[in-house]
Formats: C-alpha cells, structure tokens, sequence
C-alpha cells in the first residue's frame, strides 16, 4: 500500500536529575558534597534509507521516544545517557514542523535525498548537575541539586516526495501507464477507463547509455489544484523531477484544449512546475481517426511554438524517438542544475537568551531559555534550590521584566509548562 503523508510526535529523552550526597568516608568526617550529574537524555533522529518507499509503517506507531538519561550517583558518577532512537523513512522524505498534533504546518525542518543523510528532530534534555557544583567558599554544604531537563517534543508531517528524474503528466486515459510499461519494466494498472492510476508509479528507463527514473502520476483533471480528482494529491511527486513528457491524448475533441488545462493545474499548484522543460508527445496513433486529424493537430500546436511527438505507446512507434529528446533534454537539464554534495542536516534550536515576558489570559508568561530551562530543572519543593533559583532569576533580569509587566501579588507567572506564584520567586529576596 502507497502511503506518502504521516503525522509523528517525536520526543527526546529527558535528563536525569543531578544527586544530592555528600562524602562518607571513614577518618573524613567532613567530606564535602559528591552528588553527580544526570545523565543526559536521548536524541531522535530520522535516517533516510533507500530501502523504505512508503510511509504506511507510520500509520500504526505515531510516537517516538528516546531513552531518559539516568540519575546521577555518588562520588560524583555521571548518570549514563538515554539512547537515541532512529526512524527510518524513504529517500525524498520532507520534514516539516507541525504547531499541533492537528495543527498547520509550520516551516519545512529538513528535506532528506539522500541514503543515509539524518536529521536531528527532537533533541535531549540535558542532566541535572548534582549538588558538587553548587559548593562555594561561603556555601560549602548545597543541599539541593537540579532536575532534568525535558526533552524536546514536536509534531512533525512526513511527506514523501519521489526522486524521478522524469514524470508524465497528462489527463486521465491519456496512456501514461502504457507509456510508462512500452518504456520501463514497470507494471502498472493498465485499462481503458479514466483514474486507472490511483497511485504515483515508478520505473527505471535505460536507453543509449543513459539510465534514468521515470514517475506516472494519476491524470489530473480541471480544477485539480482545489482539490477535484486524484491528481493534486501526487503532484508533489514531480516537483523534483528535471522533465516532464506531457502526453496527450489522441482522441480528445480538443488536443490544445487538454494540453492548456493541465499546464494551467501545474502552476497553480506551484509555479516551479510550470518552468520546467516539456517534451509533448500526443498519444494513440495506432488508431486510423487520430492518425488522420494529426496534420491539423501538429499545426495548431506548431501555432503556440510547440513542438510535437506522435507516438503509439500500445505499439511501440516512434516512442525511441521520443526517448531520444527526453534524455536530450535530460543531459541538458543535468549539466545546468548540478546536484549539490549531500549532507547531514541537523535540527538546532534557536537560544532566546533575552528576556522577554507578555501577559496572556491573566497568566505572566517569561520567554527566554535561560530563565525557562533554570525554573524547569529546579526541585521547587526543596527551599535551598528555590533560594538559589531566585538569586539566578534577579541576575537574568526576570524579576525587573515581570515588575514592568505588572507583575505582584497574586500573580501567576509562566515559565514554560510551570506555573509559579510571584511569592515563590520574591520572598525572603529583594533586588
């Protein structure tokens, strides 16, 4: 089963909490403070592989979750880090970063071509760092240590997008899947009747010593970019394609009439498409009537500048010759757009160091990583880390920015998923 469209959640690991212990050694009484640090938590990757060709696999798990990092110990043992998780998905998979698990899609987060490449989507939450590192000269016994961090979580679509070299595009029942069988080892679903094609098919084409991959897309119709018929939903498939063979239809009462309405579905799907070179074959000469009003079909086109290929797909006549000008162009198209060197893509986030607080529905909410991830990691039942968290938050400048928002009494103050009362943050400290 072809399935080109999936919706996942993805989360990193969280951290592991940092430990709150002190030496106990014998003839050392006062050992001083040795809690370790949580280990951090895992990463979610996804990995394109040759291998996949659909997403159907996401249609029974959804959800992605890498290992939490393990607490830390004593003598200052670092926590052992969480384990990553890799998702495998089809070559030409595009990423894009949902704002909801039913949300709109947001920005495109990656785009992966090649076997191999990965792509850093979720990362880890770091690990708490034990109460070691909170020893100080006039401080010298911390009995608090940190939390671990969260990890990231996003919804993400999947949408899988072919890497053809060519595509066919044309109206239903103009013979593209004949063409693609007279032309590739492909198979596909072959009858006389419109949408045959329910999916997008592929084939591999070798002809004068040039091998290329063809796409067969089921035939669009008029209004095809609103959503009318089958095609819209596949025309993603060929916009990575360098050519495109327009097939028409030989027996259609208007042959300039269906090569406009197609042309016309291209742009308005995405006006990329409509830049792309076409080699127009016009279809079924094999069949007297088409054969005989091909003259006037020829000169019409020639009136637009268009060049046309009479071919038989059924038969096999002329369709060398009409692989002679696709890989033509095809050659041409390649020299002009050299592909660029494959990578690793990898998903940062973007540090919000400053500050920022606004007020929504009654609730004082603070942006800023910073300021969020030392609330978060912060054991807000124990007092001394509290202390210590209003201390940070002063020198971050968080409680100047929520007094100028009309932060007090009775507020409520936002720092991510946490909610803190102002008390919380100012009492027994003023700045």
């Amino acid at each position: 089963m072809f399935v080109d469209e999936a919706v996942i959640y993805v989360k990193g690991g969280d951290g592991g909490n940092g430990l709150v212990s002190f030496r106990r050694e014998k003839y050392v009484p006062f050992g001083g403070p040795d809690g370790g640090d949580g280990g951090d938590g895992g990463n979610v990757y996804l990995v394109a592989d040759e291998n996949e060709n659909t997403l159907l696999a996401f249609r029974y798990q959804q959800r992605f979750v890498a290992g939490r990092g393990a607490n830390g110990g004593p003598n200052r043992r670092t926590g052992k880090r969480g384990e990553d998780v890799y998702v495998r998905v089809p070559v030409g998979t595009v990423v894009w970063l949902l704002d909801g698990p039913n949300g709109r899609p947001v920005e495109i987060i990656g785009d992966l071509t090649e076997h191999g490449q990965v792509l850093l989507v979720a990362r880890g939450g770091k690990g708490g760092r034990g109460n070691a590192h909170f020893a100080t000269p006039t401080h010298q016994a911390p009995r608090f240590a940190e939390r671990g961090e969260p990890g990231e979580e996003r919804w993400l679509k999947l949408e899988l997008r072919l890497l053809a070299d060519v595509g066919i595009v044309g109206l239903p029942n103009a013979g593209k899947s004949t063409l693609l069988a007279a032309i590739s080892a492909a198979r596909p679903k072959i009858a006389e009747y419109p949408f045959t094609t329910l999916v997008p098919n592929l084939g591999v084409v070798e002809f004068n010593d040039e091998r290329f991959v063809v796409a067969d897309i089921p035939g669009l119709i008029e209004g095809a970019h609103l959503g009318h018929g089958l095609g819209h939903e596949f025309l993603r498939h060929i916009q990575r394609t360098r050519v495109l063979i327009h097939l028409i239809d030989g027996l259609h009462p208007d042959p300039l009439g269906a090569y406009d309405v197609v042309n016309r579905e291209l742009v308005e799907f995405d006006p990329a498409l409509g830049e792309k070179p076409q080699v127009v074959a016009v279809n079924k000469i094999d069949i007297p009537e088409v054969r005989q009003r091909l003259g006037e079909v020829r000169s019409r086109f020639a009136g637009r500048g268009v060049d046309i290929i009479a071919i038989s797909a059924a038969t096999g006549e002329n369709v060398r010759t009409l692989l002679g000008r696709v890989v033509e162009v095809l050659r041409a198209e390649r020299g002009r757009t050299a592909p660029a060197a494959p990578q690793e893509v990898v998903l940062r986030p973007t540090a919000q160091s400053q500050v920022r607080v606004r007020r929504e529905d009654g609730v004082f909410v603070v942006e800023g990583e910073p300021a969020v991830r030392s609330v978060v990691m912060t054991d807000l039942n124990n007092p001394d880390a509290v202390r210590f968290l209003r201390r940070k938050l002063a020198r971050l400048g968080v409680l100047r920015e929520l007094r100028r928002a009309g932060a007090g009494p009775g507020s409520v103050i936002r720092f991510g998923k946490i909610d803190v009362p102002w008390e919380t943050l100012t009492a027994e400290f003023r700045r």
